[in-house]
């Protein structure tokens, strides 16, 4: 049998978007809990908390742009995990009452509870929050189910 090889100790730093009109998205992204950091000659870089950006968007080459067509190659989504069950809750209660179409939700197989939307540029975006082993149910279910936002809602206070 052939051994594995050691595994590589790594993790995502960022992500860099562009966007049609910059002002929209990094209202959109705020409403998400994120902060501007800087913003500098159709850029802006975003965080949460006091990192130096999760995220960048840029406007230089498609201000004014359509979204690229669904059966073009591209970004499906990233994820924004947040570090409570409850954050995720105040989240999905902004973005309901800011009026933005969930696309689906899932609990991941017990793993993690997950929302999904698109940002306005239809960059897919999943808002999750992963659930501490010990919460995990065993053996883990062979099918995701819809997550229930409603109950996830209670949570937000």
């Amino acid at each position: 049998m052939t051994a594995l090889p050691e595994p590589i100790a790594a993790d995502i730093g960022h992500v860099h978007l562009k966007v049609a009109d910059l002002s929209r998205s990094i209202s959109f992204y705020e409403l998400l809990g994120m902060t501007v950091r800087n913003q500098i000659d159709g850029a802006a870089f975003l965080a949460f908390g006091g990192y130096h950006h999760h995220l960048a968007l840029n406007s230089w080459h498609t201000e004014g742009s359509k979204p690229a067509p669904q059966d073009m190659t591209g970004l499906f989504h990233f994820a924004i995990r947040y570090s409570s069950r409850q954050n995720l809750a105040r989240t999905l209660r902004k973005v309901t009452a800011a009026g933005v179409t969930i696309d689906s939700s899932s609990d991941c197989g017990g793993i993690a509870d997950s929302i999904y939307l698109r940002d306005p540029d239809e960059n897919g975006v999943e808002l999750t929050w992963d659930r501490p082993r010990e919460l995990r149910p065993v053996p883990l279910p062979a099918d995701d189910s819809p997550l229930d936002l409603e109950e996830l809602l209670h949570e937000a206070d």
